[in-house]
């Protein structure tokens, strides 16, 4: 075990979640449903498999699928299946607040409920001190999600309307503070999805895998389950909106250009779960968990960063940029007290 290894390699991930999202301004010509789907059949489903038959030893991703438990890879996709609605809501909560405050508020509610479920759930008892600590982390994410939401509220009061557009086009508050939330308790599967697929790993590190790739076959199902969720709204936003001309009514050259930018949106998205893995595996039993606070703490400061690159805050006083700072800081501290639990 590597701890310092470990968390630099969620790091690495971390600055692809953080950065996934920025080659989305290149995409010309598409609505929002078809460049996201478009990444989402990178991410989701293409990539995984490529990163599997990789790093998983040669010729045993199909044994070790065959002989994981039905169970585990069925929960696995179920909770994929809610992580896709949190995963969806994700994307329009960036779509609407921005990366910097979507992803704040997103990711700060998927750290807390991501380690206050698991508990209640297994009818744990959190009138302990580690409970205890655990609803503590919670209510200070809570409190730095409101921080940052005054934040979005100044913004907005101080903003023109011409500036909104121009830092986030489709800038609405409200809605976006309400989306986000939700994105974010629901995001919150994907580790409940991992926790089930436990016994696929063990299948995996059974036929040689190396543990810093055992969680690679897992993705699998956990993201396919989530493409099912995204594919059935994008396509339903397509046939509603007319949408579906987009793939083939565009020229070629940017057709290439879209399925470039939505290729490498989909691969910095995956790299986070994919460095997340490998990181995990370097960390001791006592402090595994914190591995999750950590990739949630450093996707919120580094989103926030691309913000400040995007402009998406230019034109605001100093104050409300110091309600923000002081939000974000709140927000990561939260991430890593409900891990302490």
């Amino acid at each position: 075990m590597n701890p310092l290894v470990g968390i630099l390699l969620i790091a690495l991930g971390s600055i692809g979640a953080a950065s996934f999202y920025v080659p989305f301004k290149k995409v010309k010509s598409w609505a929002w449903e078809s460049y996201w789907i478009s990444q989402g059949l990178f991410a989701w489903i293409i990539i995984p498999w490529i990163f599997a038959l990789i790093f998983i030893p040669k010729g045993e991703l199909m044994p070790i699928i065959s002989e994981a438990p039905m169970k585990a890879k069925l929960m696995a996709m179920f909770f994929g299946v809610l992580w896709g609605f949190g995963g969806l809501t994700f994307g329009l909560a960036l779509r609407y607040l921005g990366v910097a405050l979507g992803q704040s508020i997103a990711l700060g509610l998927c750290a807390a409920f991501g380690t206050l479920l698991p508990p209640i759930i297994a009818g744990d008892n959190l009138f302990t001190p580690a409970g205890i600590l655990i609803i503590i982390g919670v209510a200070i994410t809570i409190a730095g999600i409101i921080i940052i939401g005054y934040a979005g509220s100044l913004k907005s009061k101080e903003m023109t309307e011409e500036q909104k557009r121009a830092a986030v086009k489709e800038f609405a508050l409200k809605k976006g503070i309400l989306i986000a939330i939700f994105a974010g308790v629901m995001s919150a599967c994907f580790n409940f999805g991992f926790e089930s697929g436990k016994p696929i790993e063990d299948v995996a590190l059974a036929h040689g895998t190396n543990p810093l790739f055992q969680k690679n076959p897992s993705l699998i199902f956990i993201l396919l389950g989530g493409f099912i969720t995204n594919l059935v709204y994008c396509l339903f936003l397509n046939i509603k909106n007319k949408t579906y001309k987009d793939y083939y009514t565009v020229s070629g050259s940017v057709l290439a250009n879209n399925l470039f930018f939505t290729f490498l949106a989909g691969l910095l998205w995956f790299l986070q779960f994919h460095f997340f893995g490998m990181g995990s595996s370097k960390l001791p039993a006592g402090m595994a968990v914190f591995g999750w606070s950590i990739l949630m703490a450093l996707n919120i400061a580094i989103s926030n960063i691309w913000g400040i690159l995007l402009n998406e805050w230019e034109g605001v006083k100093t104050k409300t940029i110091v309600v923000l700072i002081i939000g974000i800081v709140v927000l990561i501290l939260s991430t890593f007290i409900v891990k302490l639990g």
